[in-house]
């Protein structure tokens, strides 16, 4: 192992259900992320990252051990997991610390961390609900309880806002102020003589989507892209896809009352309330930024920007995520460290989410382990050949939300999407070329049937080779009476 002293420091900021088209200086010109923008300017940006798994817990497992959900067993939100290739990282020298929601399962397992500042979910309501991580410490020590369903569901309007509230307690002690506050206070407090492999998982703008009253006033004041799902694509979608709107409007996850027929200006402020908070998580990004190159480590630090998975905000008639459309399985993947790897790039090529774990581990001067299903990034970070992946994949077991499946998995290539339902005659297929917006389902159309039948025996190529090259991998699941001895 090549573990020279002056290994860089790294730190990965990860968001929480934020969509790849959030950032102004990628086309977004809704947006203002000055931080960001900064960060694309400096750095390579992949433009088609797509996860692992369309909700929070299953990604995460998979980015942090670099095994498909199949593989490692997570499939769903709150199934147990806490080993992570972040071991390796603290084996080798490196001073290794989580700020922020990471979803390990327990919340707070150590999962190969020095040092972990627990901030978990805004609202944990079916979850963890008597879990006090430091963020509910902070507000106790003010005398005060987060905004969560309780307080919201008294609201007259509460079934119109479809989640959309603000914060209206202290800007300092809204969620994600408070991990920007946290990480530069240890960033500018905690002598480190290691290098640093520092997680900063942002809670927003995963819902409620809560901004404070100012920077949601700035957003309700523009014209913003709006979903305009139409009666054929309503009509035409997905029997999961169908049962989980009705679901969604019985029972209010995450505080957000869904309805089957938002009005415009209902869907304007979803919207606005959800910019408004990434712009939020920009700024704190910038402090972190900031504080890094004041403390002289700057130049030294690779930093990476991305998120767990995206948010449907009403596209396709939807709300939030599980359903592996484009808007939830791309997410903003960007790489910065100018003095390594030349910025301003895009690349364009097909990658995983959890292709980080091997690239992370290559900075540190660690040979990944052979088993891993993640693929190392660095050649197209060195500006070298890159062909990136035929085919990216994802998978997502029954959950909360999705009441109509027990599994379904997804292969996406550059030109074709197919989504198996398991146990169901009827999938879905999409042509991206002809239809980028993933409207029209072809499954049953006739002249898509070659193309339905070359996707399927890809993704069967996929599962043997997943099957045979894990064939050795450590067992990666453990329940939560297990986790103790691990920590």
């Amino acid at each position: 192992m090549n573990t020279p002293d002056n290994r860089p420091d790294i730190v990965v900021i990860i968001t929480d259900q934020q969509r790849y088209d959030t950032i102004r200086a990628l086309g977004s010109d809704h947006m203002d992320t000055p931080n960001l923008d900064r960060l694309v300017d400096r750095g390579v940006t992949f433009t088609q990252c797509h996860v692992t798994a369309p909700s929070c817990v299953p990604c995460r497992a998979s980015l942090f051990t670099g095994y498909y959900p199949h593989t490692n067993g997570v499939y769903a939100n709150g199934q147990p997991w806490s080993r992570t290739w972040v071991d390796d990282l603290r084996r080798s020298g490196y001073r290794t610390v989580s700020i922020g929601k990471m979803h390990t399962i327990p919340y707070d397992a150590k999962a190969g961390f020095d040092e972990r500042y627990v901030v978990e979910n805004k609202d944990r309501y079916m979850e963890g609900r008597w879990f006090f991580d430091e963020w509910d410490k902070a507000l106790g020590t003010h005398g005060l309880k987060k905004q969560q369903r309780e307080t919201y569901r008294l609201l007259d309007d509460y079934r119109d806002r479809l989640g959309a509230f603000t914060w209206d307690l202290p800007a300092a002690l809204h969620s994600d102020n408070f991990v920007g506050g946290v990480t530069k206070w240890w960033l500018e407090s905690k002598p480190v003589v290691e290098p640093l492999f520092l997680v900063v998982g942002f809670p927003g703008p995963h819902p409620p989507y809560d901004p404070t009253p100012d920077i949601a006033e700035k957003y309700m004041g523009r014209d913003l892209p709006l979903p305009d799902p139409t009666a054929a694509e309503l009509d035409g979608l997905h029997p999961v896809w169908k049962e989980k709107r009705h679901h969604d409007v019985e029972v209010d996850h995450d505080s957000v009352s869904w309805k089957l027929d938002p009005t415009r200006d209902e869907m304007h402020r979803q919207r606005a309330y959800y910019y408004a908070n990434v712009e939020m998580i920009d700024t704190q990004v910038g402090r972190i930024l900031d504080t890094l190159e004041e403390r002289g480590r700057l130049d030294n630090t690779i930093i990476v920007f991305t998120s767990d998975h995206g948010d449907n905000l009403g596209d396709h008639g939807l709300s939030q995520k599980w359903a592996p459309y484009d808007q939830i399985t791309r997410v903003p993947l960007i790489i910065s460290a100018p003095e390594r790897f030349a910025g301003g790039r895009q690349v364009d090529e097909l990658v995983q989410l959890f292709d980080l774990g091997p690239t992370i581990l290559e900075w540190a001067g660690i040979t990944p382990d052979a088993t891993l299903e993640a693929e190392t990034l660095n050649p197209a970070l060195e500006d070298k050949p890159f062909a990136g992946r035929d085919a990216v994949f994802c998978e997502q077991g029954g959950d909360v939300n999705m009441t109509g499946a027990e599994l379904l998995t997804m292969i996406r290539t550059r030109t074709h999407k197919l989504v198996l339902f398991q146990g169901q005659a009827e999938g879905q297929l999409f042509d991206l070329e002809a239809d980028p917006g993933e409207t029209r389902n072809l499954w049953a159309d006739d002249a898509c049937q070659q193309m339905k039948s070359r996707l399927r025996e890809r993704m069967l190529d996929w599962h043997i080779d997943s099957a045979w090259k894990t064939r050795d991998a450590r067992r990666l699941i453990v329940s939560p009476s297990d986790a103790e001895s691990l920590q």
